[in-house]
């Protein structure tokens, strides 16, 4: 027995808003059902001594230290910009 509908292929397709073909239905139908008999397999396994983690590799923080440093004049800064107004940059409005 499959372990996904016909009917639920075109019902997730039709949430998604997603206009299937009859051969992408068959097909997407024909796919998932593998991918759940995997993942159903998968739950065979004895985790039992796995400890759980968040990711599947160590995660390191890669980031620099955060050092004051001078920055760049004022005026270096604004020198290239296409509109300016009393030492700032002047961007369109976003909010009306």
């Amino acid at each position: 027995m499959s372990a996904i509908s016909r009917k639920e292929v075109e019902h997730v397709a039709d949430l998604a808003r997603l206009q299937l073909t009859e051969d992408e239905i068959s097909r997407y139908t024909k796919d998932l059902d593998a991918i759940l008999a995997f993942a159903a397999k998968l739950n065979e396994l004895d985790t039992s001594d796995v400890e759980p983690t968040s990711h599947a590799t160590d995660v390191k923080n890669v980031m620099r230290e955060d050092v004051n440093r001078p920055s760049l004049p004022r005026e270096e800064a604004l020198r290239n910009a296409p509109d300016q107004e009393d030492g700032q940059l002047k961007v369109p409005a976003v909010f009306e």
